[in-house]
């Protein structure tokens, strides 16, 4: 039986379903879903992360761990990465820290997707790394940990302002088709100190899976240890950015469930806590920049030629450009309270 089958039987016993139980669902469901059934990354996938663009992404990002946990005075920890795709950016890290001494080689990688774990170990063979299904599974004790392009795939609930409330958008059928509707309007504490910036007609999201996570980060970061976040999204989230991407394009969510990626842009305020310490947004090619990437793109460049020249170019303006990843893409990092912040970040704006 077909996912879309399945779903669709689902909404005829149960009634609508909520847009982050349809994520679930077409991302996760064993044997169909979008990450346990396929290797999506790279040119031959639907999408390219940044690691997958450049091998300078990995090394800045190791070395910005490193000098944190320098600056903390060397604790014990280890290394961990919280949706690690192919393993390609914790692979960079390893080697681009391999000369710093006593720097932690044990890697923990947070994923739940048998298929991407059996490409994880090949990438990272020879390392000493370890799986856990979840980030409340990760081993006690402090952890320098990453997270590139993981808190947008979390499901979200979305919500539609109305007058006296907001209305829920679910996900129901007509006919053989999946199609949008909406709750009547109702109270939603969540939601609650998002009536001072928006108006009615205004959708926003609210992803409870974030906040359990950073919870379960805290303890590992909280007395020694960082976490970096690097994802597509803003401070706060006002619109609808639900989507779905396929072969590198944009493509109906609810076409083919199980076929396509399904994300939503990431509030950053969600993921702050009052006992860690977080830095202010910094825009990607930005923080790029200020660890480096420039000077070690021109270091790499003296030894290519032609095509191989030409790309290296490109990929250092994907990575950078603020009509590429540069803007979209915001990074923040989080520390114990009073801890220096990792280079490249600067402190939080008062409030």
């Amino acid at each position: 039986m077909s996912l879309r089958t399945q779903i669709l039987r689902q909404i005829e016993l149960d009634g609508p379903i909520s847009v982050a139980d349809y994520m679930n669902l077409c991302l996760l469901s064993p044997g169909h879903g979008y990450y346990a059934t396929r290797d999506p990354f790279g040119s031959s996938g639907d999408f390219i992360t940044a690691p997958e663009v450049s091998q300078m992404f990995g090394e800045l990002l190791g070395l910005c761990l490193a000098q944190a946990w320098m600056d903390q005075g060397r604790p014990d920890c280890y290394l961990a990465e919280l949706g690690p795709g192919r393993g390609t950016l914790m692979r960079d890290v390893l080697r681009a820290t391999a000369g710093v001494p006593g720097f932690p080689r044990r890697v923990v990688l947070v994923e739940a997707s048998a298929h991407l774990r059996a490409v994880q170990r090949e990438t990272l063979n020879g390392a000493d790394v370890s799986w856990v299904e979840s980030a409340d599974a990760l081993p006690d004790g402090p952890a320098l940990i990453l997270a590139n392009e993981f808190f947008d795939a979390l499901p979200v609930r979305q919500f539609l302002r109305a007058d006296d409330g907001w209305c829920e958008r679910r996900i129901g059928r007509k006919d053989e088709a999946l199609i949008f509707g909406l709750t009547p309007p109702a109270a939603v504490d969540a939601l609650a100190h998002r009536l001072e910036d928006t108006a009615p007609g205004d959708m926003v999201a609210h992803c409870p899976t974030a906040a359990a996570v950073m919870e379960a980060l805290a303890p590992r970061i909280g007395r020694n240890g960082a976490l970096i976040v690097i994802d597509y999204g803003d401070w706060r989230v006002t619109g609808d950015t639900f989507q779905a991407v396929k072969g590198h394009q944009k493509v109906d969510p609810l076409a083919e469930p199980g076929e396509a990626d399904l994300t939503a842009h990431v509030e950053f305020e969600a993921l702050t806590l009052p006992d860690l310490q977080h830095s202010g947004l910094t825009p990607q090619g930005v923080l790029l920049e200020r660890l480096g990437i420039t000077a070690r793109a021109q270091a790499l460049a003296r030894n290519l030629t032609g095509a191989a020249l030409e790309n290296h170019i490109a990929a250092h303006r994907r990575l950078t450009h603020p009509a590429e990843m540069g803007t979209l893409f915001k990074a923040i990092a989080f520390t114990p309270p009073g801890a220096p912040l990792p280079p490249g970040f600067d402190p939080a704006s008062p409030t």
